[in-house]
């Protein structure tokens, strides 16, 4: 059963939170981040991504970065842009985004229901990503990037939820991307009691997003637990700052594909290959598939409907039958040579939110077809985690994004 825990948070002073919160720090390559977090010192990214305050000769993994970062957070806390609770609490936080509202529970989640799987994955990590948030939360003595979980719906948390909602905000703005982000504390001891008990009877909850911030979690936990051999569990290195939000709540972008060239294939033997595996039907405006087992195609300036055929499309595998296994096991391996689109330098990813115009863009510019994909489903990904098997990469968009530097959990 899963342990969910109030905390002692920092956050930042209330006039200043828009200023200080900030994208995930890997949702930025390094001249973006330099150019991001010369907009406002105050920004949480000069502090998750400290190379930023020095010169781009500077190695970003050298020791001095991270040495940075925690005197940049030092002077935050000196000068009053974050003030640090006296209580252990429960937070919410809600992100609306073209009108629509999801709201979740910040909190913090048990590194050894990590280790259990209480906390279910679905996505391996990459050593060399990890290093970094290690590094970063180990000389902070913090964590500051929520991790991103999803539990099945709960009658009992949604009503706590809402009634905390009625309550003035404790933090209520918008950033410049146009998403509203509104906060409350959970005050009452009794909504707090009751917040950890239902967690207490949830046997498992979902990684969402943030599968490497959550491994670097974990590994900062058993040093420290290494260093501290007479610990006794209820120290804050062994939790892991989290936001909760109900399966309900979430919506899930797709993640879409462009390719650089045909594998030598003329266009005609491409299609005629194409469609041996799908119907292919050719449409005059762009597609973004309404149902599974649909893709778009761009191809010459011109947009096809891709239809899996019945034998591929009535798969029962959770992850055979997922669309990003389909398109390439029938299309992006057999087809073009794509063979591990994690390592292949011929295959990209755009985000949904970039839309199809940056399909067509990327066509025109350096690619060579695009391909538009219906987005995987919050059911989908339960369904492989309990499965226990693993997503292929780049599965699943998440909008909003979650802020960093509204929250912070000291360990």
């Amino acid at each position: 059963m899963a342990t969910i825990q109030p905390f002692q948070c920092v956050r930042p002073n209330r006039e200043l939170v828009s200023r200080v919160a900030a994208l995930p720090y890997d949702v930025y390559n390094r001249k973006e981040a330099y150019q991001e977090a010369k907009k406002d010192s105050l920004s949480f990214l000069n502090i998750d991504r400290p190379e930023t305050q020095f010169d781009e000769s500077m190695d970003m993994y050298d020791e001095k970065v991270y040495q940075k970062a925690r005197e940049l957070y030092e002077d935050r806390l000196a000068d009053g842009t974050y003030i640090k609770d006296t209580d252990q609490s429960y937070y919410i936080y809600e992100l609306i985004m073209n009108g629509r509202s999801q709201t979740g529970i910040v909190a913090c989640a048990s590194i050894d229901d990590y280790l259990n799987n209480v906390i279910m994955k679905h996505e391996n990590t990459r050593e060399e990503k990890e290093q970094d948030r290690i590094h970063h939360v180990d000389t902070m003595n913090a964590q500051t990037g929520p991790i991103f979980l999803a539990y099945r719906s709960n009658e009992v948390i949604s009503n706590v939820v809402q009634q905390v909602k009625q309550n003035p905000a404790l933090y209520a703005f918008t950033s410049e991307d146009g998403i509203t982000h509104n906060v409350w504390k959970v005050e009452k001891a009794t909504d707090v009691a009751t917040i950890q008990h239902e967690f207490a009877n949830i046997s498992q909850i979902y990684i969402a997003d943030g599968h490497h911030r959550a491994a670097s979690a974990v590994k900062v936990g058993l040093k420290r637990r290494k260093e501290n051999p007479n610990y006794t569990g209820t120290e804050e290195f062994n939790y892991f700052l989290s936001v909760l939000f109900p399966e309900d709540q979430l919506m899930i972008m797709p993640y879409n594909r462009v390719v650089r060239d045909l594998n030598g294939l003329t266009k005609s033997e491409y299609l005629k290959k194409v469609s041996d595996y799908f119907e292919v039907i050719k449409e005059k405006e762009a597609v973004a598939p309404k149902t599974k087992c649909t893709f778009g195609m761009y191809l010459d300036n011109e947009w096809y409907l891709l239809t899996a055929k019945e034998e591929i499309a009535s798969q029962k595998d959770p992850v055979a039958a997922l669309d990003v296994s389909i398109l390439q096991n029938y299309l992006l391996n057999p087809i073009l040579n794509i063979q591990d689109p994690r390592t292949d330098s011929r295959i990209d990813f755009i985000g949904g939110i970039r839309g199809l115009k940056e399909l067509e863009r990327r066509v025109a510019t350096d690619m060579v077809v695009a391909f538009s994909m219906y987005p995987t489903t919050i059911q989908e990904l339960f369904a492989v985690a309990d499965a226990k098997q693993l997503m292929p990469p780049k599965s699943t968009w998440f909008e909003p994004k979650l802020r960093s530097g509204i929250f912070i959990h000291e360990i």
